[in-house]
């Protein structure tokens, strides 16, 4: 795909931030034109994260203008907002590729360019990771900087506030930008907050502050007294004081958008000492109506037509796995008023729109802190409530110490469903749900169901639901395949599997091979076994296994092949070798999973065809194994 630069004279001549700086102050706002409308152009046709970029142009734009990146360290918090700062670190002309397999990644990419200081795409992690640099900067003593950008809804979880606590305390060198783009601010009190920002970083404000300070600071009644009259008086003026308890210098809310204020009071506050903490008000899908209207159904974006007033309707298709959840999360507060469904801000995602408008009094958004969504559960466990934890599989990762030692070592009802398990897709390496039966399956206590289809998924919910012990349901991104689901109060027996197929000829004068399937790869490790006769079973339990039909097929046959999308160091196929192994049987097994890698960015069917999970593959791997 190709853009006609002719229509961006200033940004066809930006390959990097050096040529950024060449620009005239006056330019910058032409500048910051031009990137938007390279942005919509751009991401609507290739697809990707876009109301957070809009948001972040002037942002972008003056930061690399006053900073000397990438010698200064620029930290962006989770990523969706860095696709302005791709295109001015020499990624322009590739950023139609992003999210693409071997296209740009989706988020900064340590690998990508020197300009991506920190990989991420995880939320709230940028202030902890600024403040290591800064240490970093003030030991190497070469006067680099340190700034990280993050959003008012990372600034929700408890790593934010554990890094600003600690930076106020250790007092060292940094710039933490507070980007809101939840508030509107009105233009005389953008006007006022711009005015006095400039007032409170500049040089005369900051040199009479510390002067003061050094002035009175043996005489502490004084000293005292100034410190609160300080406070007081700016409290009068700016939104809060909270930070500076933090220990940070506070300055704003300022315009967001506008760029040559942002470069006034950033290039002030450049070489101010101690932590500082500028906080700017932006409007999410800025310049783009339709996105400003709705940034949620903007945030990320198919391929569309910008001169259209909405995105494109897709084809009907079937429900995705977080649709069946949401579904069955509705039916079982219909029978049951205890149930109380928690979500670490993904109620969209999660497939939870609908309970939280039915069952308002039910419903728990507890913002980005996953640690606290297990433990509250714990909590509501306790006092006679019957909680669900909807979270994707790479966020329980936050919550690991909670799941053990808040909800299993007290063996409390609490059911996990566990949405985006397994390979995600285009978010890459920090998304991709790999390790969850890995890492859940050594707890004790924790029921672990892998459903095949969506009406196992609604099962295995019952079943885990009227357990009185811990339970988790993992299900991955993306569509059923039309099953029929179940009644609310159907269940399946605990460790139980299904056998699906039995080879046609069982004396006949081959390798007899037995597939062992964990998940929603049966579709395709049931073509697998048509394909080379093998009996297949969906296990359905990866904890507790069922031990009988494993024994069972170890007796029957000469090879046991488990399959699974998830990673087979750890994993189910794991607990398949262990088991095989404590009753002393010599047995050929071939694990099928996720590589002891992280596995890159691209379609679901592309990166499954690449690994051998496919049924093409399954069929490959088992067929060299058993030579």
């Amino acid at each position: 795909m190709t853009i006609n630069l002719t229509e961006y004279p200033l940004l066809a001549n930006i390959d990097t931030p050096d040529d950024l700086r060449k620009l005239e102050k006056n330019q910058l706002t032409q500048a910051s034109e031009e990137l938007r409308r390279y942005l919509l152009n751009s991401v609507s046709k290739s697809s990707g994260h876009f109301a957070s970029g809009l948001g972040t142009i002037e942002l972008t734009v003056a930061l690399h203008y006053v900073y000397n990146t990438p010698f200064d360290h620029l930290i962006w918090d989770v990523g969706h907002q860095a696709y302005p700062h791709k295109i001015l670190t020499g990624r322009r002309d590739q950023l139609h590729t992003i999210r693409q397999k071997d296209g740009l990644h989706p988020f900064p990419w340590r690998e990508e360019s020197e300009y991506d200081v920190l990989s991420v795409g995880h939320s709230s992690t940028s202030i902890s990771a600024a403040l290591g640099m800064a240490v970093a900067a003030e030991q190497e003593a070469k006067n680099r900087k340190v700034i990280a950008v993050i959003g008012d809804g990372a600034m929700t979880a408890g790593m934010a506030f554990e890094a600003l606590n600690h930076a106020g305390d250790i007092n060292k060198d940094m710039l933490v930008i507070l980007n809101d783009n939840e508030m509107s601010i009105s233009e005389n009190v953008g006007a006022l907050n711009n005015h006095l920002a400039k007032l409170l970083s500049g040089s005369i404000y900051t040199g009479i502050r510390e002067g003061s300070k050094r002035i009175l600071k043996n005489i502490p009644p004084i000293k005292e007294l100034a410190s609160r009259a300080e406070e007081h008086l700016k409290g009068m003026v700016v939104p809060s004081t909270f930070f500076e308890e933090l220990g940070f210098n506070y300055i704003g809310p300022i315009d967001g958008h506008d760029v040559n204020g942002l470069v006034d009071t950033i290039a002030n506050m450049r070489n101010l000492k101690g932590p500082q903490l500028l906080h700017i008000a932006t409007k999410k899908g800025k310049g783009y109506q339709q996105a400003e209207q709705d940034p949620i159904k903007y945030h990320a974006v198919p391929k569309f037509d910008h001169t259209e007033t909405s995105l494109p309707k897709s084809a009907p298709s079937l429900p995705t796995y977080s649709a069946i959840f949401g579904d069955w999360l509705c039916k079982a507060a219909e029978q049951d008023s205890k149930l109380a469904a928690i979500t670490p801000a993904m109620r969209e995602g999660s497939g939870m729109v609908q309970f939280s408008q039915r069952f308002p009094a039910q419903y728990f958004d507890v913002a980005i802190a996953e640690q606290h969504a297990v433990t509250f559960a714990a909590g509501l466990a306790i006092g006679g409530r019957k909680p669900v934890v909807a979270i994707y599989s790479s966020f329980l990762q936050r919550g690991y110490d909670q799941l053990i030692h808040d909800v299993a070592i007290q063996n409390l009802p609490v059911l996990f469903a566990i949405d985006r398990a397994g390979i995600v897709g285009a978010d890459g390496p920090t998304h991709q749900g790999s390790f969850d039966l890995s890492f859940m399956r050594c707890i004790p206590n924790l029921t672990i169901m892998v459903p095949s289809d969506e009406r196992e998924c609604q099962l295995m919910l019952n079943t885990g639901y009227q357990l009185n012990t811990p339970a988790a349901v993992r299900y991955p991104r993306g569509c059923g395949n039309g099953a029929e689901l179940p009644a609310i109060n159907e269940t399946i027996e605990i460790g139980k599997a299904n056998t699906i197929r039995v080879i046609d000829d069982i004396t006949a004068p081959h390798t007899k091979v037995a597939i062992l399937n964990f998940g929603t790869t049966l579709s395709q490790a049931k073509i697998a076994a048509e394909n080379i006769n093998a009996t297949l079973v969906d296990m359905r339990f990866v904890k507790p296994l069922d031990q009988d039909i494993i024994n069972t097929l170890s007796a029957s046959h000469d090879c046991i092949v488990t399959v699974e999308d998830n990673a087979i160091a750890g994993g189910a196929g794991s607990g398949v070798n262990e088991f095989i192994l404590s009753q002393g049987m010599a047995k050929k097994v071939l694990n099928i999973g996720l590589p002891d890698s992280f596995i890159k960015h691209g379609t679901q069917a592309e990166i499954h065809q690449e690994l051998g999970l496919d049924s093409k593959g399954i069929i490959q791997k088992v067929e060299q194994f058993i030579k």
